[in-house]
């Protein structure tokens, strides 16, 4: 089976656990090198937050179970990326 090399999710959370701590429980996640957690909009009892995860061979069910238990839910996979070596996406006259 093909390697995840990269995962770019949106994700609604709770305020708690903040996204340092969701951060490093991603990070502990088999196949994962790193992680960033960007936060998009706060409302009064939830935080939609951009997660991008990179790795070696990311197990996607471990992260989804991490994100569950959590208490997150994932809205949905904006970018996902496979192989033997990541791919980095090129502007082209259709994007402008």
């Amino acid at each position: 089976m093909t390697e995840i090399k990269r995962l770019v999710l949106d994700v609604l959370k709770p305020h708690h656990p903040s996204i340092i701590e969701l951060a490093r429980r991603l990070s502990t996640v088999e196949g994962v090198m790193g992680v960033n957690l960007s936060l998009n909009e706060v409302d009064q009892e939830t935080e939609n937050v951009k997660i991008t995860i990179e790795g070696n061979d990311i197990n996607c069910d471990n992260v989804d179970e991490v994100i569950t238990e959590s208490g997150a839910v994932i809205h949905s996979v904006d970018s996902v990326s496979a192989g033997k070596r990541l791919v980095e996406e090129v502007e082209t006259p259709q994007d402008r």
